[in-house]
């Protein structure tokens, strides 16, 4: 456990720094998956030359977001996102400890050093122990992260409660109370755990069955967390999509957004639209026109 601990802390300053530099591009990424085009597509092809209506990327959504609130209007939500990485360094581990869970202790990648074959307990002790730090790092910094997640949104509509980090969190529980703090947890639970053990599974295999020198499985489960992530994405929408729906937020509520009554509900929509990957490309971004509109 203090180990784990002094692991998270040393690698601190590096997340603030990756985060700070990162947060416009991550601004615009919630904003797109929220659904808001503030720019018109125009018509261009794709990669294949077929004709294709094409929506601005990243970088031309950040200049958008810089001219109407300036340069520090680029970094709202930032306050949330840091407090959120620092709960998560300094509590998750002591959460853990005091839920009374023992951490497996075990080698990440198992057998990393030696070219023993992979057995199948090392990896269920190892998902074991990534699963349970997964669920406590999101249970910690879940409340920061809707908290980022509606300062952010609030571009959309100017309101003004949500400019401060304080008047942020006393606007959501005004609204909502403490579950005000929790709203699209499930689906982003749900996705990371599954992106863990999915990853696991399939990095006992590839380590058991293609991967034999012990010094490229540093690289295994790095490249296959990747590949996994990119089919839970759509879970990452949801979530987002939650977060911010039935608030008294402009962007939460229709026309910009439909009213969900669940989580699931909100998946369906997507689905149907074929919204559900919305954010996923930055650069390449294709407009998909709305098939049907909410029931």
């Amino acid at each position: 456990m203090d180990e784990i601990e002094k692991e998270k802390i040393a690698a601190l300053p590096s997340q603030l720094l990756v985060t700070t530099i990162c947060h416009p591009m991550e601004y615009a990424k919630v904003l797109i998956q929220l659904g808001y085009e503030p720019l018109p597509p125009r018509r261009s092809t794709t990669l294949f030359g077929r004709p294709a209506m094409v929506l601005p990327n990243v970088f031309q959504y950040i200049k958008y977001i810089k001219a109407s609130d300036g340069f520090f209007g680029c970094y709202r939500g930032l306050s949330a996102r840091v407090l959120g990485l620092i709960a998560t360094s300094q509590l998750t581990s002591k959460v853990i400890y005091v839920c009374g869970i023992n951490l497996p202790e075990i080698n990440d990648p198992p057998n990393i050093v030696t070219d023993e074959e992979p057995k199948v307990e090392d990896y269920i002790k190892l998902g074991r122990r990534d699963m349970i730090m997964h669920t406590a790092s999101v249970i910690v910094s879940y409340p920061f992260h809707v908290v980022a997640l509606r300062m952010m949104a609030s571009f959309v509509g100017k309101e003004e409660e949500y400019s401060t980090l304080i008047g942020a969190i006393v606007s959501i529980y005004r609204d909502d109370g403490i579950r005000g703090f929790f709203h699209g947890i499930i689906p982003k639970m749900l996705g990371d755990l599954t992106c863990v053990a999915v990853t696991g599974v399939l990095a006992y295999y590839v380590n058991k069955y293609l991967v034999k020198t012990k010094d490229l499985r540093y690289y295994t489960v790095p490249l296959l967390t990747f590949v996994t992530s990119t089919i839970t994405y759509p879970l990452v929408v949801v979530s987002t999509c939650m977060a911010v729906a039935g608030s008294s937020l402009k962007a939460g509520n229709p026309p910009a957004m439909p009213k969900y009554p669940s989580w699931q509900a909100c998946w369906r929509d997507l689905l149907r639209n074929k919204q559900h990957k919305r954010g996923s490309s930055l650069i390449f971004r294709y407009y998909i026109a709305p098939i049907a509109a909410m029931q």
